[in-house]
């Protein structure tokens, strides 16, 4: 910025300084002199100035005070201020230079001396700008490969989930709509606060998308099994039961070959538990009641309605009202009586994605992998979430997915 296009507010309350600043400043800078903290604030309102000369000792509110407020305001908080003051302790440059000013000039001051001691801040301001803005460049270039990174791993996801579906040729968009199934339990449980200290530890962001290998197992149960029409028998049933084992194989052998870990723990948890029972009686370990995971328990719920009300060798596709009607049964036998609770409430909306994605079949399947974002769009923080709060504490969208 050229110099006589850059702004300077002077406060004082002392005419004949405001005067004599006004002369040093002007073939310089474009100067607006006025004398109290209320004129100031009045004009801040209307415009922002690249410095701010201010004077320490004034009535009614003093350059402490006003330096507090304006460090207090984002607005303003970045803005420049150099002291003016006829004090000369040590201790009063000290507090003021603690509060936040950026320099400090005795009166009556020399005008080369307040001239240099102006350039010299004006150009440490605009050299911080100027690594600001390399930083937020250098951030959105991290952020774009990220994106860029994310994406290529849920297509590699999403082509291992695929291939699980083309093998058990039954359950065909079944990870679709298992996936907004859970973004509404997932959406439910945010609104309801149902077992916050549970969910509050999630990445809700990695929560849904990590779903899509629940049946990873399957990849290792051999095609007679997993598609054999009727009945399967005792023995076989035992070896399709371990498609849960299998998966959680499978996945703990990623995970000890990639430093990210979130999305594959919750993965892992949704193939090894997605098959237990609130009550103890499923496999493949029997966990009871909150021994199971939470993801175990939701999955349980999406899951079984899917399987209802789709076709399988051994039994024709059940309407929704039939799926509702067997989740509300199990309540504290199969399924979490907390979970099947909200789950009555989203009945409704259950059978309209059920409904959409029969007839848009082609569209049951995630459209966008979920990643952390604020609301922005632009990269959020990766640390741990305060106490009480979840990473995302926002819903995450349904029309994040293609219903």
């Amino acid at each position: 910025m050229e110099p006589l296009h850059q702004r300077i507010i002077l406060v004082d309350d002392n005419f004949a300084i405001l005067s004599a600043g006004k002369q040093i400043l002007k073939s310089h800078y474009s100067v607006y002199p006025i004398t109290s903290g209320e004129e100031l604030f009045g004009l801040l309102r209307l415009m922002t100035p690249d410095l701010i000369l201010l004077d320490i000792e004034m009535p009614d509110m003093d350059g402490y005070a006003i330096i507090g407020r304006l460090k207090a305001n984002p607005a303003t908080t970045e803005i420049p201020v150099i002291f003016l003051t006829s004090r000369d302790e040590p201790l009063d440059e000290l507090k003021g230079l603690t509060l936040g000013a950026a320099d400090y000039i005795s009166k009556p001051f020399s005008p080369p001396l307040l001239l240099k001691r102006i350039e010299n801040i004006l150009l440490l301001d605009s050299r911080r700008k100027e690594l600001a803005e390399h930083n937020d460049d250098l951030r959105n270039i991290v952020w774009r490969r990220t994106v860029q990174v994310v994406e290529l791993q849920n297509a590699i996801l999403n082509a291992m989930a695929e291939l699980v579906e083309v093998r058990d040729n039954v359950t065909g968009g079944h990870i679709g709509r298992i996936q907004q199934y859970l973004t509404l339990l997932v959406n439910k449980l945010l609104d309801e606060k149902t077992y916050w200290e549970d969910v509050s530890a999630w990445d809700l962001e990695l929560i849904v998308p990590s779903a899509q290998l629940h049946d990873v197992g399957k990849i290792a149960i051999s095609d007679a099994i997993l598609n054999k029409p009727g009945s399967l028998t005792p023995e076989e049933f035992d070896v399709m039961k371990r498609h849960t084992t299998f998966g959680e194989d499978a996945i703990a052998t990623i995970m000890q070959n990639t430093s990210e870990k979130d999305f594959l723990r919750h993965a892992k948890i949704f193939a090894g538990t997605h098959h237990e029972k609130w009550d103890g009686s499923g496999y493949p370990r029997g966990l009871a009641g909150c021994d199971i995971p939470l993801e175990g328990r939701l999955m349980a719920i999406a899951d079984v309605y899917d399987a209802i009300i789709s076709p399988r060798s051994y039994k024709p596709a059940m309407p929704t009202s039939e799926a509702e009607r067997i989740i509300l049964g199990g309540r504290g036998t199969h399924f979490d009586p907390a979970l099947v609770d909200l789950f009555a409430d989203l009945a409704p909306q259950f059978a309209k994605v059920a409904e959409y994605c029969k007839i848009h079949s082609h569209k049951a399947k995630l459209a966008q992998p979920l990643f952390p974002k604020d609301g922005g769009g632009a990269p959020a923080t990766r640390g741990g979430a305060a106490p009480g709060t979840a990473r995302r504490r926002n819903p995450i969208p349904i029309e994040r997915f293609v219903l």
